[in-house]
């Protein structure tokens, strides 16, 4: 995986892209965990063989996919591109997929002794590429999008606390509600990861609620934590923001 995501970073000349590539490979292995259940084949060496071609053909797919996307944003928008890459790229990953899938689906039907061997390979491969061929359509593109909106909020954020000719009180101000959202973040959404359990200043509001598990409750605190803070702070750095330096 490893020499995988650094020739993408070189291909790429970009850190952050190749993630986006390899993002959908859990998401292929949903669809084999599934087609294993359907057919009540256990998994063995031989699914995560099946794997391997699998992860190379969906990989290869996003890469066509999110080069269309690069050439076509050149010359419009990222979302307008986003929208004809994907429809252009439609035919030809439908055909890659379909010649793949429909080529190996006689063994999946295959009752000799000889093709039970390899039936968890070809399991992993079709049922793998049939639901990663979804999610390289519909995913990718969405990754491609939220990773030019975080990449925007980021540069923003960097500006506004480092950049020259705001006032200081706002700038002071941000850096506060920042290290604020950054310690609830800690506290809530970060000690259920590491520990697996919430702080005790938070146990009493999880006793209140004990239908929602621990993961989906600390992020609706943190949630709910950031908005009060934007809210109640927000006057504040306005008032500040009016101020000269």
């Amino acid at each position: 995986m490893l020499g995988i995501y650094l020739t993408l970073a070189w291909i790429f000349a970009s850190w952050m892209r190749p993630i986006v590539v390899m993002a959908i490979i859990p998401f292929g292995l949903v669809g084999t965990i599934w087609g294993h259940y359907t057919w009540d084949v256990p998994l063995s060496m031989f699914t995560v063989i099946g794997l391997i071609g699998m992860s190379g053909i969906i990989i290869n797919d996003s890469i066509v996919l999110i080069s269309t996307i690069q050439e076509y944003a050149r010359n419009r928008g990222l979302v307008p591109a986003v929208i004809d890459a994907t429809t252009d790229r439609l035919r030809p990953l439908l055909l890659t997929t379909l010649t793949t899938v429909l080529g190996l689906a006689p063994l999946l039907y295959e009752t000799s002794q000889q093709a039970q061997f390899l039936k968890p390979t070809v399991i992993t491969l079709c049922y793998g590429l049939g639901f990663g061929f979804f999610i390289v359509l519909l995913v990718v593109p969405s990754l491609v999008i939220m990773q030019q909106d975080i990449s925007r909020l980021w540069t923003s954020l960097r500006r506004s606390l480092t950049g020259s000719g705001l006032p200081n009180p706002l700038r002071i101000g941000m850096i506060s509600v920042s290290l604020l959202i950054a310690s609830l973040a800690t506290l809530t959404v970060g000690n259920w990861v590491v520990q697996g359990a919430h702080v005790s200043i938070l146990q009493p509001i999880a006793d209140q609620f004990p239908m929602l598990s621990g993961a989906v409750l600390s992020m609706l605190i943190l949630l709910v934590g950031t908005a009060i803070i934007l809210i109640a702070l927000s006057p504040i750095l306005a008032r500040a923001g009016r101020q000269k330096t």
